[in-house]
């Protein structure tokens, strides 16, 4: 049996996925990244492997494709591939009806379109501002002294929504502070924070041409609140994705790299 690995190094969390040659997932990891994206990949690579019996080193994958921001930093890949791509043919393989993707990431927000074989159609991507992002749901849980899981699913309760006017993360948490001092419902303080970024994964979702239905990929993808809030400002079904989503990105590398060993065999 041949085995073939993805690597997606990003900003806040490194996954790693191995596939056999018939595209079954035998191994799938999620770490916190380190500082050095090097010493991120290879401690996620070695926890993959580990889970595969007759496998010892990285090397011995037929083919490994890296991606993420450190996708230049892994060890032993014979190729790096962008993460728009390979989010794209990651839920491509998990879900070939869904053609619109929203990928909110660690500093980044970006919206995709699938074409019929998992390659990107066309995408926009805001990477200027950090608000929106996975920093800024860190930033806006300690605000409210939270853990993530927590404040993903309070505004959930929320009857009414306070708007949050400040489009910069710095900014947004200050104002966030002002009203939990103030005594606001710290639901309906959750709920504006939700909406904020909803609007702000409107105008990726629209430049990439969703139409009846997305899907979100990252980390940001499993807060409830959110994908409420998407549904809501984009007026269209938000799609949950049988594997975790924020494998995605290493799911696509592993996929392309399963069908590139696959044909330098042949």
């Amino acid at each position: 049996m041949k085995y073939f690995g993805g690597c997606d190094v990003g900003s806040t969390y490194t996954k790693c996925v191995i596939l056999d040659e018939n595209g079954k997932m035998v191994a799938a990891v999620t770490n916190r990244s380190k500082i050095n994206p090097v010493a991120s990949a290879q401690i996620a690579l070695d926890d993959a492997v580990s889970q595969v019996e007759g496998l010892s080193s990285a090397e011995q994958l037929s083919y490994l494709i890296g991606t993420g921001y450190g996708r230049n930093k892994v060890p032993f890949a014979d190729e790096n591939i962008s993460e728009i791509s390979c989010h794209a043919m990651g839920v491509h393989v998990t879900n070939p009806e869904v053609k619109a993707i929203i990928d909110i990431g660690g500093q980044d927000v970006k919206g995709i379109s699938i074409d019929t074989d998992g390659t990107v159609k066309n995408f926009a991507m805001n990477d200027k501002c950090a608000a929106g992002t996975g920093r800024f749901y860190e930033a806006m849980a300690n605000a409210f002294e939270m853990s993530l899981p927590e404040f993903s699913k309070l505004s959930l309760e929320a009857k009414n929504t306070i708007p949050i006017t400040a489009q910069c993360t710095v900014f947004a948490e200050s104002e966030v502070i002002s009203l939990v001092g103030e005594g606001k419902p710290m639901d309906e303080i959750a709920a504006g924070i939700q909406l904020a970024v909803a609007k702000r994964c409107f105008v990726m979702a629209k430049k990439a041409g969703a139409t009846d239905s997305i899907t979100l990929t990252g980390g940001c993808a499993k807060n409830d609140g959110l994908k409420k809030a998407i549904e809501k400002v984009l007026k269209i079904k938000v799609v949950e994705l049988d594997t975790d989503p924020q494998l995605m990105g290493a799911l696509g590398a592993a996929e392309y790299a399963r069908q590139k060993g696959l044909a330098r065999v042949k």
